[in-house]
């Protein structure tokens, strides 16, 4: 039932995006609503198709991901994270574009957790000496 399906995980601070992607009219289905309809039109949908436009794969692949944890921005580059690891499953070739432009490197910036005895992770409470 699964042929030619192809399943990767994407990550971006607290959101985690599972994409499978198949041969298709290039079809983007998140969460089973269309990509306009989750994220809306604009900035995020460029984002989102990078990895085809690198691979030049437009409208080639139908992409089927569940989405979980974070904002709008970090789900959609999680899910275009998880879209590059994908391609890299269908064809190794691939992996020399996306590592040039960098969609295959997960990005490690994350919320700094706050600290004891203090406002925030790096605020303090205010000092009075009187």
């Amino acid at each position: 039932m699964a042929e030619n399906r192809y399943y990767a995980t994407g990550k971006r601070k607290t959101a985690v995006a599972r994409v499978w992607i198949k041969p298709g009219a290039g079809d983007i289905q998140v969460n089973n609503h269309t990509v306009e309809e989750y994220f809306g039109e604009g900035f995020l949908r460029q984002k989102i198709e990078k990895p085809f436009k690198t691979t030049e794969t437009e409208s080639q692949y139908d992409v089927m991901a569940t989405l979980k944890g974070g904002g709008k921005h970090a789900q959609a580059e999680a899910l275009r994270h998880g879209i590059s690891k994908a391609l890299l499953e269908v064809n190794p070739e691939y992996r020399l574009t996306l590592k040039k432009t960098g969609l295959l490197t997960r990005d490690p910036r994350a919320k700094e957790r706050k600290k004891y005895g203090q406002k925030g992770a790096r605020a303090k409470f205010q000092f009075s000496k009187r």
